[in-house]
């Protein structure tokens, strides 16, 4: 699992491959990942946009942008959690993914939320020592 904190909001992830999903011969890898993201601070938070950027082994990048998360966008208060799973194909059998979460307090302030940057691994890849 792989986690950040960022004004007190601790976001973590935890990647999963999906085999089943997933089909090597025609350069075709899935994973999920579940993300929680948890408010430990004082103020009420609601995410309202996400960023992702994804780069496969060989560097190509793509980039998501987007209101929300899996179609919501949640309010936390303090103590709060909110947890949901999507997930991203790869041409490769290896990536990295990085991301924002673009979060409003009730006041209007607007602030970035670091998402963890994390490893999509597969037991495809080859293994290189260099």
């Amino acid at each position: 699992m792989y986690s950040e904190t960022t004004r007190r909001i601790k976001v973590t992830v935890k990647p999963i491959y999906l085999d089943d999903q997933s089909s090597p011969a025609d350069n075709h890898y899935v994973w999920a990942y579940h993300v929680r993201i948890e408010n430990m601070g004082g103020d009420v938070v609601q995410l309202r946009n996400r960023y992702w950027r994804i780069t496969d082994s060989t560097g190509r990048m793509q980039e998501v942008r987007g209101a929300g998360v899996v179609g919501e966008q949640p309010v936390l208060r303090h103590g709060e959690a909110f947890e949901y799973t999507s997930g991203t194909p790869l041409s490769t059998p290896s990536g990295i993914m990085v991301g924002t979460y673009q979060m409003e307090t009730p006041g209007g302030e607007t602030f970035e939320v670091n998402i963890p940057a994390f490893s999509l691994d597969s037991p495809h890849q080859s293994v290189r020592l260099n």
